[in-house]
């Protein structure tokens, strides 16, 4: 069967008539074929279409239509010659070896890559095999490392001008993967629960389910006055849980509508919130714009009371997201492969209102003191007429054990013989805290919780500095945890799938997670507090490259040297970095914040270091995971892959003395599952190479768990394993992506753990 071909004619690009066309519609596959698949009579029906080129966008001088990321590539394509040229020839770039046939014979056959489009003529002994009218082309292209790319034309060597640019793919990859709660989302049950545990409030209105959706020039500012169709809220545009399933470009905006019902209430204000919207977005009620967020990663409010109106309500949010440059995304990428994935744009958080008094609680400030057992409460109000006092209830399983009324900006109380939060016994007391009149009565009031445990660090014996939690060392143990799903990218399918993985790290002997460069929605910092899981929070990272905000990666060495940010770009970080540190403080689980991961973004360190430890000195600071190390904050920190290591021989001048030796990742070890795989087309890799068998994989497992044991006895004081799941290509998981399939169950690893939780004698100090 004859590939056919869509077609790009140069004479439209360049303005005048060439000898050919371009024909950039290929039939490919990624398993060998059969022989004879380089002949016109072969039947490739059952082989996938793309548009050229394939592979890699960070392959120097690639255009790609279609991502490629296997071993080797089979192509097949038709082209039509009307006029035989003069000068017959390919143009081609190819990464690596790559042989290209027409009509069933080779006419080119080239060894090693290129960084470029180069114009290879056909030997005058094969041009016989050109004919006027239909021609078969096909390519056999195979790389081993690096970036790769292919792509190929059949050209007149005298007329040759430049390609035109790739038809843009708006489909991401479509996997067959979905978990079980994924399998029982619909528009009545997606995410139901109150999204702010810390601080909460009735009455409130869920707002997620069906929006219409549409997608525009991202220069349109209007409204639209019709919808391309429905998306499920809160799942992104680019999931399989959201229903579109569609690539947004950072030359479109993506726009979303709804209404809602309000009845109208002079005393009270109305207020819309939106748990998280990737990356800039601005809000219309009825029309008129009600506000504007910039950041992807954490949640806001807007106050719609002076644009809402009795009964039904339009409701329009506008959203642009480039996902490049400087903007905070993590691991979200235009070009998804290897350790970057699928992007996210849009809501993939709750949207929500709620009715508050024209005076009211914005926000709690919570702090703790385990020494003294004492919890103190800082509102934030808004709108203080007829404010007098602040009352706080302290209740432990719904039980009153102290209770205190005051005006003061801060009050502290201390409930009798006070009940500390460890991993180990995470006992959280509830709150109830309220706004008084004069008369003694409630204008305003909300629950929320604490739990009461101090985070710091000790010497031991050797010098060595070790974490403490409550004045007690504890090592720190955990997975870095991505928080990706199949189905929902960036969204857990449910709240009941985020608490899953929770709970089974739990059960599987780690006492920490380490969540990596993503924010989570504010319940799963809820269920880590209740469960008892330590957590270090990274902040989102941006920038690429060392072209766009990313330093030489020098690690542990002397004399790192920063990035350089743009004012704006920077002033933006620090902004989301406080936004992120705002939203999560309460909560006891987060004992560490990590601002960068690595060299990804890395800028100003000493200057971030110093402001986020003097932001929130009831915490530790990593100030960059794995990075290039600079005197700030509390922690050194080396990744090593794929058993576990520290570079002790780099502590010249003692430079590593004042701070917290750490692996911050280490492991990878990658099994792939069969049938759980995000794409079994693809390369899926690990750390090494795969293992053979499981019991191989469990091995190379246990190995990396005695290596730590022993680093812990030589001063290292916590260990990341890498990681709670497969993410996309990576089968480096512990489970597999959909986690249906555990590589090695929980009660094993909790056995396997036990040694690392085995006492180092410490002798305390100052």
């Amino acid at each position: 069967m004859r590939s056919l071909g869509l077609t790009f004619l140069f004479c439209l690009l360049c303005g005048h008539s060439l000898a050919e066309e371009v024909f950039d519609t290929w039939r490919y596959t990624l398993r060998r074929p059969a022989k004879g698949w380089q002949s016109d009579g072969f039947d490739d029906a059952n082989w996938m279409t793309g548009q050229g080129g394939f592979g890699t966008r960070d392959t120097p001088g690639s255009r790609v239509g279609t991502i490629w990321a296997t071993n080797m590539i089979w192509l097949r394509k038709s082209f039509r010659v009307d006029d035989l040229p003069s000068n017959p020839a390919l143009l081609i770039h190819h990464d690596e070896d790559a042989e290209v046939f027409i009509n069933g014979k080779s006419v080119a056959k080239l060894s090693g890559f290129a960084t470029d489009y180069a114009v290879i003529p056909i030997p005058a002994g094969k041009r016989s095999v050109i004919k006027k009218g239909s021609n078969l082309m096909a390519v056999r292209c195979g790389q081993t490392g690096g970036g790769q790319f292919i792509d190929v034309h059949f050209v007149d060597a005298d007329k040759v001008r430049q390609l035109p640019p790739p038809k843009r793919n708006t489909k991401p990859f479509k996997s067959r993967l979905i978990t079980k709660w994924g399998e029982a989302v619909s528009a009545d049950n997606a995410w139901l629960e109150y999204p702010r545990p810390m601080m909460r409030r009735e009455p409130w209105v869920n707002l997620n389910g069906t929006w219409d959706y549409a997608i525009t020039d991202a220069k349109e500012r209007e409204i639209p006055v019709q919808w391309d169709g429905e998306i499920l809220v809160p799942f992104c545009l680019e999931s399989t849980l959201g229903g579109v399933h569609r690539l947004l470009d950072g030359s479109e905006t993506l726009w979303y509508h709804r209404t809602f019902a309000t009845d109208y209430n002079e005393d009270h204000r109305l207020i819309l919130n939106f748990e998280a919207v990737d990356y800039r977005c601005e809000v219309f009620v009825n029309g008129t714009t009600v506000g504007s967020h910039q950041g992807g990663n954490t949640p806001f409010s807007i106050d719609i009371t002076d644009a809402a109106k009795d009964g039904e309500n339009d409701l329009v949010v506008r959203v642009e997201d480039k996902t490049d440059g400087y903007q905070l995304r993590g691991k979200q990428t235009l070009n998804a492969r290897g350790i970057w994935y699928t992007q996210v744009s849009g809501i993939w958080q709750t949207v929500w209102l709620e009715t508050v008094p024209q005076s009211h609680i914005t926000d709690l400030k919570i702090k703790t003191d385990a020494r003294a057992g004492e919890i103190s409460i800082a509102p934030e109000i808004q709108g203080r007429a007829g404010v007098a006092a602040v009352r706080v209830v302290v209740k432990d399983n719904g039980e009153p054990v102290a209770s205190l009324e005051g005006n003061a900006n801060e009050l502290a109380i201390k409930p009798a013989n006070a009940k500390l939060w460890s991993p180990s016994k995470p006992h959280l007391y509830e709150l109830e805290v309220s706004l008084l009149d004069s008369a003694g009565r409630t204008l305003d009031r909300v629950e929320s919780y604490a739990g009461i445990r101090t985070v710091g660090k000790v010497k031991d014996k050797d010098g060595q500095w070790r974490f403490t939690l409550n004045g007690n060392p504890i090592f720190h143990w955990g997975p870095l945890d991505q928080g990706w799903w199949p189905d929902g990218l960036l969204t857990p399918p449910s709240d009941q799938a985020m608490l899953s993985d929770i709970q089974w790290l739990k059960d599987a002997g780690f006492n920490m997670i380490r969540k990596h460069i993503k924010v989570e929605p504010r319940r799963y910092y809820y269920h880590c507090d209740r469960i008892g899981m330590m957590v270090w929070q990274d902040q989102v990272s941006g920038g690429i490259g060392r072209r766009q905000g990313w330093p030489e990666w020098t690690r542990l060495k002397p004399d790192p040297v920063d990035a350089q940010w743009p004012a704006e770009q920077h002033k933006q970080f620090m902004f989301e970095l406080e936004s992120m540190i705002t939203s999560l403080e309460n909560h006891p689980s987060i004992v560490c914040w990590v601002p960068f991961n690595e060299a990804w973004g890395q800028h100003q360190t000493m200057k971030v270091g110093e402001w986020t430890s003097q932001r929130d000195p009831s915490r530790l600071v990593n100030v960059a995971s794995g990075g290039n190390f600079w005197p700030v904050g509390d922690i050194v920190d080396e990744h090593r892959y794929p058993h576990p290591g520290f570079p002790f021989d780099l502590n010249t001048h003692d430079r590593f003395d004042n701070y917290i030796k750490v692996i911050g990742e280490f492991g990878g070890h990658g099994f792939p599952v069969e049938g759980h795989l995000w794409d079994a087309k693809r390369r899926n890799w690990g750390y090494g190479d795969i293992p053979k068998t499981k019991d191989e994989y469990k091995q190379r497992y246990v190995k990396s768990i005695d290596m730590l044991n022993d680093l812990r006895a030589q001063g290292i004081a916590a260990g990341v394993y890498t990681q709670t799941t497969d993410v996309e290509g990576e089968i480096n998981g512990l489970m597999t992506y959909d986690r249906k399939e555990i590589k090695i169950p929980a009660a094993e690893l909790a056995e396997i753990h036990q040694s690392l939780f085995q006492p180092i004698t410490i002798e305390k100090a100052d």
